[in-house]
Order: C-alpha cells, then structure tokens, then sequence
C-alpha cells in the first residue's frame, strides 16, 4: 500500500510549502515572490525518486487501449479549457461583472498561475522551470494519481474483506466509482471541479474497460501535455 499512497501523500504536502515563503512584494527577488518556481521542481524530484524506489511493485500490463486513451485524452482535455476560452470570449469586450454562478462551471479568468515569465532575468532558470514543469505534468503527475486513485484505492474499494491486491485492476462497483470521483474532484480547484468530474469518470471508465494502468497513464499524461501545451501557448497560467 505504501508504494501507491506515499509517492501522491508526500506530492499533496509539496503542494502547501509555496504559502510557507510567498512574500507579496514586487520589489523582492523571484524566488520569495514565486517560490512555486524552486518548490515545483523539488517536489517533482522528490516524488520522481519515490516512484522510481518502489518501480517493481507497480504492474501497468497489459498494454492495450493506448488508442482509446489518447482520443479520451483530448476530449478530457478539450472540456477543461472550453470554459476558460468562452470566459476569454464573453470579456472580450469589457462586459460589465459576470455573476458568481459562471465560476461553478468554470467560467473564470486563468491567467492568474504558474507564470514562467516572472524569471524573465533568469532565462536559463527559466528554461529549466518550464521543462520540470512539464516534466512533472507529463511524467509524475499521471504517475502519483492514477497508481492512488485507480491502482489503489478503486481496488480497495472493491476488496470487502478481503486484501486489495487481489482485486483485478478495472474492477467496477458504483460505490468505487463515486467515491474516486469525487476524491479526483476534491484534489483540484473549485473552478475546475465541473471539469475534473468529467475527468475523473472518463479515467475510471478508460481502467473498466481496458483493466490497464499503463492505459491510464497513458491517458493521463497526454491529458496534461495537451494542458500544458495550451497554458504555455495562451499563457493562462491557471491550468498549470
């Protein structure tokens, strides 16, 4: 068990160390105004490093499905950023406030995130943020979640009394399906949780059907290529 919680644990906890040292002050140096841009990359490490110690516990076989991941991917992935782009649209024109409700679906201003642009007069830190960004997207990321949310805890779901690594991986109950959805939804931002719900459930019918982590990953990491990708070329900082 340890080898599926640990790697996503020890990630969520990274995830609160940039409160610790962020100092609203333009006038101060990158790394206490944005400490995001030291923290990333360190907790990509860290948690690349768990992943790898404990590599001969994790099965990802069978290896099929590949194409029905990459073409979930894109669906997953395009209904993420469609409320971004008709927020984008919808102001446009310097409209007047937009009404609270827009933001339970998502509708809301991103560019506000993981801004690369602040180490500007670092330009080969810089470079180097952006490719542990993309490598913690791409690699660690599908990694951590999806060997917690479907290699473990579906499993565990569907155990009763019996030990979790006997359940067949893609085993289906509604009970496993709601609570892992929700788990995936409550792990993200408010405004993406509409968009995480569809996520997680197109994940969790991907292992039903194909009953392969490698899948899943799979789908995973090109969901945040395809993301990332997007946020770098629109600079909506917010979905990275």
């Amino acid at each position: 068990m340890t080898a599926h919680v640990l790697p996503l644990a020890v990630f969520l906890g990274f995830l609160a160390i940039p409160g610790w040292f962020r100092v609203e002050n333009p006038e101060l140096p990158w790394h206490q105004r944005a400490p995001e841009h030291w923290v990333y990359p360190l907790q990509t490490l860290v948690c690349g490093a768990l992943l790898l110690m404990f590599r001969r516990h994790y099965s990802l076989a069978p290896w099929r499905g590949l194409g029905l991941a990459a073409l979930l991917s894109v669906v997953g992935i395009l209904w993420w950023v469609m409320p971004a782009g008709l927020f984008e649209r919808f102001s446009s024109g310097g409209a007047s406030p937009h009404p609270d409700w827009w933001s339970w679906f998502g509708l809301v201003e991103r560019r506000q995130g993981f801004d690369p642009t602040v180490l500007s007069g670092w330009p080969l830190w810089e470079k180097v943020a952006i490719a542990m960004r993309f490598v913690r997207m791409v690699v660690v990321v599908p990694w951590v979640e999806e060997l917690f949310w479907r290699g473990f805890l579906m499993r565990y779901l569907n155990a009763g009394h019996g030990s979790w690594q006997e359940v067949p991986f893609g085993t289906h109950s509604w009970r496993s399906f709601f609570i892992v959805t929700f788990g995936v939804v409550l792990a993200h931002q408010p405004e993406d949780y509409l968009a995480a719900a569809v996520w997680g459930a197109l994940v969790y019918g991907l292992a039903v059907r194909t009953r392969s982590l490698g899948a899943c990953i799979f789908m995973h990491a090109l969901g945040n290529l395809w993301l990332g990708c997007y946020a770098l070329s629109t600079r909506q900082w917010g979905f990275w």
